[in-house]
């Protein structure tokens, strides 16, 4: 019995007990609080007894208010979960413009070196559903809402200089087929690869997903990719078209597949962890936002390349031209609030930035709109997150369901009207996106180069690997399928993976 005692008295000792920021964040509100914060109350204010807080027997419950509303609210409370992006984390902070970029775009934001304005950041995975590991090999969304005095500019990307498909009549197979089986409610390995296998386009994007370049070591490491070319203007009105990048200060790092999942068996929110501790401890994760520039000449000469999203622009031809730097530096205060309520759009633009001219950004506009009315409802921009509160706003959008603000007032509902109601201003130019003619992805050429050139052998020997380990119980069918593929994309990538399954090749 003593032996015991004394074991348990030792391994209280060996415990670690130092301060844990994103840990101990419970025990930081008691200390700075000192007492209860206030008697507590109703929805509708009213103060609640300790006898309605703590019994409910041999009472009528409909007249326990405190009780009706916890009962009413518990089985009502949540939203839809997103269905891409689903798990991720966000905070807050400061974009400072740090080069001078008016020659390219007149966006007021960007308008003078030093010039600053509150952004919020939303990181995530894009399959996972918001239970599983932050640290699944995966896309991840990287979405930067600036708070500017024009309204809210959205940049919604992912951490991949390149986007999966062209065509938007993929998105809705992209996202279904690699999701849970319909009949066993599952992940479905088999369906997953055999989207891939019928849409090679996508492979230019997953051989940087199952490479070493994939899963970051920390948010604060990972780049950011705006996916579109995006038309922009300056105060001339001359049009120019930006790839927006966003290079992390603390240098781009990844886990190994050994790695990650050692470090998700023990902490499956290891990511959203090590983000909340840098941001509470004062490390603040920084990163570069950066433009490649091309012009309309550029644009002609290149032709539909330069808006395909499946393709990178040459970095060589076109290196990237710094505009500003980007800290978070707070937490979020409340994460449902602030971070689950956070709904972004690529249709939010401002003053000086068009959007882009190809379909697929059309059809993400469509979509992401759609998705935060059916999660947050028609007055998702009055949630105060989503609120662009550097401006005015006055729209003749009325009622609904909540939030609604102020309502618009008093002021006239309708437009045009004689009364005094908001008009429309009139620019001195009105520029347009320019009309493309968009060809079928054809990416094989920068497939090949990443898995030949970029790569070191080591890398290739890894991206391998965890192929075959993914590809361990797909049917033949969608083996063989992609085997060829990967032929197409270079002929020792297909006889790697062949040999690492045990299977023979045809040329």
């Amino acid at each position: 019995m003593l032996f015991f005692v004394l074991m348990l008295a030792a391994a209280a000792v060996a415990y670690d007990r130092s301060y844990d920021s994103a840990r101990d964040h419970i025990l930081d509100f008691k200390e700075r609080t000192n007492e209860s914060i206030g008697v507590l109350t109703t929805e509708t204010g009213a103060p609640v007894s300790y006898k309605e807080a703590s019994i409910t027997l041999n009472k009528p419950l409909i007249l326990n208010a405190h009780f009706m509303e916890s009962i009413n609210h518990i089985v009502t409370k949540n939203i839809p979960e997103r269905i891409v992006h689903a798990k991720g984390t966000g905070a807050f902070g400061t974009f400072t413009v740090t080069h001078d970029f008016t020659d390219v775009c007149m966006a007021d934001f960007l308008s003078e070196v030093g010039k600053q304005t509150k952004i919020a950041v939303r990181f995530s995975t894009t399959t996972g559903e918001k239970g599983t590991s932050d640290l699944n090999r995966d896309i991840r969304g990287f979405s930067v809402k600036f708070y500017t005095n024009d309204g809210n500019f959205d940049l919604v990307g992912i951490n991949i200089p390149m986007f999966f498909y062209k065509d938007p009549h993929n998105f809705r197979s992209s996202v279904q087929g690699r999701r849970r089986n319909p009949s066993s409610n599952l992940m479905d390995i088999h369906t997953s690869w055999d989207f891939l296998s019928l849409l090679p386009e996508s492979l230019n994007t997953f051989l940087t997903v199952f490479s070493d370049r994939s899963i970051p070591v920390s948010y604060s490491n990972m780049r950011g990719h705006a996916i579109h070319t995006y038309q922009v203007v300056n105060k001339y009105g001359e049009s120019s078209f930006c790839r927006f990048n966003c290079e992390p200060t603390a240098g781009f790092k990844t886990l190994t597949a050994q790695e990650a999942k050692k470090l998700s068996s023990a902490d499956p929110d290891y990511l959203t962890r090590d983000l909340y501790r840098l941001i509470a401890d004062g490390d603040y994760p920084c990163w570069t936002l950066n433009a490649q520039v091309l012009n309309m000449t550029d644009v002609h000469k290149m032709g539909p390349d330069v808006f395909d999203a499946t393709k990178q622009i040459s970095q060589k031809l076109f290196p990237p031209v710094p505009i500003g730097k980007f800290c978070l530096n707070r937490n979020a205060k409340n994460f449902f609030a602030e971070v689950e309520q956070m709904a972004f759009c690529p249709g939010n633009v401002v003053k000086g930035i068009l959007g882009a001219p190809d379909k697929l950004y059309e059809a993400r506009v469509l979509a992401y709109r759609a998705a935060q009315v059916h999660r947050l409802g028609g007055n998702f921009n009055k949630i105060p997150v989503n609120c662009p509160f550097q401006t005015r706003t006055l729209t003749y959008n009325r009622d609904g369901v909540s939030p609604v603000g102020d309502n618009e007032g008093d002021a006239p509902n309708y437009y045009p009207n004689s009364f005094n109601g908001p008009e429309p201003y009139s620019p001195e130019f009105e520029p347009s996106l320019i009309q493309i003619e968009e060809t079928k992805a054809d990416n094989f050429e920068q497939s090949r180069e990443l898995y030949a050139e970029d790569m070191t052998e080591d890398e290739r020997v890894r991206l391998v690997n965890n192929l075959v380990e993914s590809l361990a119980e797909v049917t033949d069918i969608v083996r063989v399928s992609l085997l060829k593929t990967f032929g197409k994309i270079h002929p020792d990538l297909r006889q790697r993976v062949a040999q690492g399954l045990n299977m023979t090749t045809c040329d």
